[in-house]
């Protein structure tokens, strides 16, 4: 009886190739080589960032997927608002304390601190928000977040009033539940994949 030689599968997140450590724990390995638009996408974001953030390379598999995800990422967070750069990461940084994910709380409180040059202020936003001195309307900004994150069926009409009297426009109240909203689903996918990430994160802005 001949025995059936079975390969050994290769572990999950070991096709990192560069010595850096595996993106996420599942295996789906960037499109090799990559598209022209997405190659010429990480460029620039190693020209603007010095570095490619790990969540795009996770999505390189499929480069319709992750020309999706950044243009919802852009439009949400980089595009004007009436909510700052800033206030927008406030949210993304509160809203994945709420969820526990490594990953967002690491790159994002990475991005608000080099956004409000306050570290402490940051990392005090990362551990427990109401803690951080806020002025009235990025706490009223935040505690709807925070409904929104823990108990949306609970939204109701006086949660947006509450950001109307803080000075939020009807737009602005849309762009903090849409935030609010992404970071939901992102955290949970990082989670999930056991997203990892960027080492460069950890010590930027950091004086």
């Amino acid at each position: 009886m001949t025995e059936t030689r079975q390969e050994k599968p290769i572990p999950p997140g070991q096709w990192r190739s560069d010595g850096l450590p595996p993106v996420m724990a599942i295996d789906l390995p960037p499109q090799e080589p990559l598209p022209d638009g997405v190659a010429t996408y990480f460029d620039k974001c190693e020209e603007k960032l010095g570095l490619v953030p790990n969540v795009l390379v996770a999505h390189a598999f499929d480069a319709d997927r992750l020309n999706a995800f950044a243009a919802f990422y852009n439009g949400l967070m980089l595009a004007p608002s009436g909510l700052t750069k800033a206030e927008r990461e406030m949210i993304a940084v509160a809203v994945s304390a709420i969820n526990r994910c490594h990953y967002c709380l690491t790159a994002h409180g990475a991005a608000l601190r080099q956004l409000t040059g306050d570290p402490a202020l940051a990392e005090t936003i990362a551990q427990n928000w109401r803690a951080a001195d806020l002025p009235a309307r990025q706490q009223a900004m935040l505690t709807f977040a925070e409904k929104l994150s823990v108990s949306p069926a609970a939204m109701e009409e006086a949660d947006r009033q509450a950001l109307r009297d803080a000075g939020f426009s009807e737009r602005d109240i849309f762009d903090i539940a849409a935030v609010t909203g992404f970071y939901a689903m992102s955290n949970r996918l990082a989670s999930a994949t056991e997203m990892a990430p960027n080492p460069e994160y950890h010590a930027m802005a950091r004086e």
